[in-house]
């Protein structure tokens, strides 16, 4: 994927009506002037020029013609051992992140010391359901990423626009500089949230290797690491030159040696590989091989797949062609072809990963690559198409898929932090997608021993798919997706529920009663107004990473004479049906553990911050002059609760923790 790192800022003259906004931009810089009311600053003209703010609405896709039942039969045996097709036991944790390197002072914390509290809020409400989050730090700025001792006003990130050398043409990604503290910042998240981390070993000069990211990663964040990825999406190397599949076959072999042969680094069987994007084919690696000859040193064999590319929107003169319509590809991800059709070039890796027992992750994927679409991926469509998406690759056997997460100028971000300059007085943006990985974490439950299997529903309608999860070999719950849009009142379908019987082998089953959450908006193009199990984390600039509002689940009296329950699912929306209480209790959520800052000052909500004092903390076209570099003690553990107390109360800024 590639791609410019378009990162921050609006530059926001309070209290005036013109506001002026730059995005930094290796390929070209732009300034907006907008003029707008003051009362409307939480939905500038001039932000909304960012992806992540745009203000692209789309129509709705007509209902199908013809349409499908909106009354069908699902009828399902009781135990596991009578349904063919059951999945591999999968995990409550398989939709994590993919957090891109280049922003990970945004999103994530500026130092060990200031960590983003939206973010830890936003993980603990998907941790609370998974038992933990899996998060890679990585992507194409990995690959010109280089630990240095220290950078200009303390940060912990900063983009080199410097020419590249090695083999690897990643088109207009800049060469990237950290420092030891954001391995010190990922121990500290850790340590308030039940996190695991992957993290990426650079491959584009196998003759300086920079090794540096795994011996930290191991001497800081020690079992908090799942794995070091070795390369990001080699068979994109071919862009500058005829790079072959036999060469990164030889490289490879080349960056193991290097690594194994580093006596700092522990775990030298945890590395992730090999990324493609899609440009080869996966059996023609193998063919080389590939796994016969790495695979002791392979924990995760991963892929890394969008269902489509934004591209030309992106890069008008990159070679791509016509800009695509958003409005046209719109429908592509309203239908249950589209996740089928992503993992079908995978099934037989998947099959081989099971055989030499590896996980099997999709380790980078959102709706549209280059940024997503805007209006597509940043609509209640993506929520839908992402609950799909998760549940058949757990269907067919991927371990694990991550989430993308970049900057500003993407639409896809499940969660995305206000520019710089509205952080003041501005909340975080929560994408649709975010309310996807609750979904997916509750069907699968956390007792990691779920199995899925797609039902094919209504005759296998691409616009009605169902899923059920067997658990401890039981059936636990059922996921029911509608794509379609009500119009003039119809779209809803109905689905009638029975559990064991003649049919398969079974006496009858159904309980008195199921208990049903619903994922819902008022259309597919909806943005805002999005909720799952009546909970919301706010619409654009409204949220602090916690749901609010009260939860409801509703509770469907069933008819066991006729062993049948009817559950209605409104269009467009997805309900997850819990067919026991244990089933329901166990993935309720719990009293969510969150935390409160002082670091976001809005004198209606909270202390009141003397603004120039923070206006010179927040700012400096990106990069936040508040990183600290001391490493603490040997595994970064000293430097949890007690530092972020000490650090951050004598500047006001610190993160004040206390149970919600």
């Amino acid at each position: 994927m590639l791609y410019p790192f378009s990162l921050l800022c609006v530059v926001a003259q309070f209290f005036r009506l013109s506001y002026e906004m730059t995005v930094y931009n290796p390929a070209a810089t732009g300034t907006w002037v907008c003029d707008v009311p003051e009362a409307t600053l939480g939905n500038v003209g001039c932000v909304s020029a960012l992806n992540a703010y745009n203000n692209v609405r789309l129509q709705p896709p007509p209902l199908p013609s013809p349409m499908p039942a909106t009354s069908f039969a699902l009828t399902l045996p009781n135990q596991g051992q009578h349904m063919s097709g059951l999945s591999i036991p999968q995990r409550g944790d398989f939709y994590g992140f993919s957090i891109e390197m280049s922003v990970v002072e945004q999103v994530i914390g500026k130092s060990a010391s200031f960590i983003q509290v939206p973010f830890l809020n936003l993980l603990a409400t998907l941790a609370d359901r998974a038992n933990n989050v899996r998060i890679r730090v990585g992507g194409d700025t990995q690959e010109m990423a280089s630990l240095v001792d220290g950078l200009p006003h303390n940060a912990m990130v900063a983009n080199v626009n410097s020419a590249i050398n090695g083999s690897i043409n990643m088109g207009q990604t800049p060469t990237l500089e950290y420092t030891s503290e954001l391995l010190y910042l990922l121990a500290n998240v850790s340590s308030l949230v039940n996190v695991k981390w992957f993290l990426g070993i650079p491959m584009n000069d196998t003759t300086h290797f920079r090794l540096q990211i795994a011996e930290l990663g191991d001497a800081v964040l020690g079992e908090n690491v799942l794995g070091y990825q070795v390369g990001n999406a080699p068979d994109l190397y071919t862009l500058p030159q005829n790079y072959t599949v036999q060469d990164y076959f030889h490289e490879f072999g080349v960056m193991l040696d290097g690594i194994h042969n580093d006596e700092q680094i522990k775990h030298t069987s945890m590395l992730v590989a090999p990324s493609l994007q899609g440009t080869w084919k996966a059996e023609d690696l193998w063919a080389t091989g590939y796994l016969d000859a790495y695979s002791t040193y392979i924990g995760v064999i991963a892929m890394e797949h969008y269902p489509d590319q934004n591209c030309a929107a992106e890069f008008p003169d990159g070679g791509f062609g016509p800009i695509k319509d958003p409005q046209v590809v719109f429908p592509n991800y309203l239908t249950h072809a589209s996740g089928q059709q992503i993992v079908q070039p995978y099934l037989n890796t998947a099959g081989i990963a099971q055989q030499l027992g590896k996980e099997f992750m999709m380790f980078e994927t959102n709706t549209a690559s280059c940024g997503g679409f805007p209006g597509v991926s940043d609509s209640f469509a993506s929520a839908l198409w992402a609950v799909d998406y998760g549940l058949q690759m757990a269907y067919s056997n991927f371990t694990g898929a991550l989430l993308h997460v970049r900057g500003q100028n993407v639409s896809y971000n499940p969660f995305t932090p206000p520019p710089t300059n509205l952080s003041l007085f501005e909340k975080w943006t929560v994408g649709p997608v975010m309310y996807s990985t609750l979904f997916v974490a509750e069907a699968l439950g956390t007792s990691n021993t779920s199995r899925v299997v797609d039902l094919r529903a209504n005759d296998g309608n691409e616009f009605t798919p169902a899923y059920a999860i067997y658990e401890n070999d039981a059936l636990a719950r059922i996921a029911l997706v509608n794509f379609m849009n009500e119009q003039d009142g119809a779209g809803s379908y109905n689905v009638m529920i029975a559990v064991g019987g003649d049919t398969v082998g079974e006496a009858d089953a159904t309980p008195p009663q199921v208990q049903v959450k619903y994922l819902l908006a008022p259309s597919v193009s909806e943005k805002d107004q999005i909720t799952w199990a009546n909970q919301t984390f706010g619409g654009r600039f409204a949220a602090d990473g916690r749901l609010s509002g009260t939860e409801v689940i509703q509770t469907i009296t069933c008819d066991q004479a006729a062993n049948s329950c009817v559950v209605n699912v409104p269009a467009p929306g997805a309900a997850l049906v819990f067919l026991s209480s244990g089933a329901q209790a166990s993935e309720t959520s719990k009293a969510t553990h969150t935390y409160s800052t002082t670091a976001v000052t809005n004198p209606v909500a909270t202390e009141t911050v003397d603004p120039t004092a923070l206006a010179h903390s927040n700012g400096n076209s990106g990069k936040f002059p508040l990183a600290g570099t001391s490493k603490g003690g040997a595994n970064g553990t000293k430097r949890t609760l007690d530092s972020l107390f000490a650090n951050w109360l004598p500047v006001l800024l610190g993160i004040v923790l206390y149970h919600w």
